[in-house]
C-alpha cells in the first residue's frame, strides 16, 4: 500500500499491451476477490461506496479487482483490525500515502530535469570555451600619463659640436 499509486494513476502516462496482465489488471470479480482478501462481497461493496477502494467496472458496471486492489482489501482489514482505525482514518490514511507516492514521481521527475539542465548548461560552457581564440592576448588598457617628457641625447665625448 504505502508508495502504491490509487485509481486515478492507473495506466496514467504510460502505453501497455492490454493484454498484458500486470498487478494494476482489473481481472478478479467480486466473488474472487472476496475470498482472495478473505472479506465478504457486502464488505468490498462497502469499501468501494466509501472509496477505499476503487475496482473497474465493465460495461455492464461490474466490478473487475485487480492484484493491487486485493492487496489494499487486505491493509484496509489489517488496519481496521489490528490497528483499530475507523474507515475514515483509513480513507485519509490511503489519500495520503498516494499523496506522497505522486509527489516522490514528481520530485524524480524534477530531479531528472534539474540533472539535464545542468548538463546542458555544461556542453554549452565547454562549446563557448572551445570557440575562444588561442592566437588573441588578453587586452590590458594602459593608462597613460600627461606629462611632457623632453628626450635630449647625450653628447658623445669628443664631437666637433661642443
Amino acid at each position: 500500500m504505502p508508495g502504491a499509486p490509487g485509481p486515478a494513476g492507473r495506466g496514467a502516462g504510460r502505453a501497455r499491451n492490454p493484454y498484458q496482465l500486470t498487478e494494476e489488471s482489473p481481472v478478479y470479480v467480486i466473488s474472487v476477490a472476496a475470498q482472495l482478501s478473505g472479506l465478504h462481497p457486502q464488505t468490498l461493496r462497502q469499501y468501494d461506496r466509501l472509496g477505499l477502494v476503487s475496482p473497474d467496472r465493465t460495461a455492464g458496471r461490474g466490478r473487475r479487482y485487480s492484484a493491487r486492489d486485493i492487496e489494499q482489501l487486505r491493509e484496509v482489514q489489517r488496519l481496521s483490525q489490528d490497528e483499530g482505525i475507523n474507515l475514515a482514518g483509513i480513507k485519509r490514511i490511503i489519500e495520503l500515502e498516494n499523496q506522497v507516492a505522486a509527489l516522490r514521481a514528481q520530485l524524480a521527475e524534477m530531479q531528472t530535469a534539474l540533472e539535464d539542465a545542468a548538463a546542458a548548461i555544461q556542453r554549452r560552457e565547454a562549446a563557448v570555451h572551445a570557440s575562444y581564440r588561442r592566437d588573441l592576448v588578453p587586452y590590458t588598457e594602459v593608462h597613460q600619463s600627461s606629462a611632457l617628457v623632453v628626450w635630449r641625447p647625450k653628447k658623445r665625448k669628443g664631437s666637433a659640436a661642443e
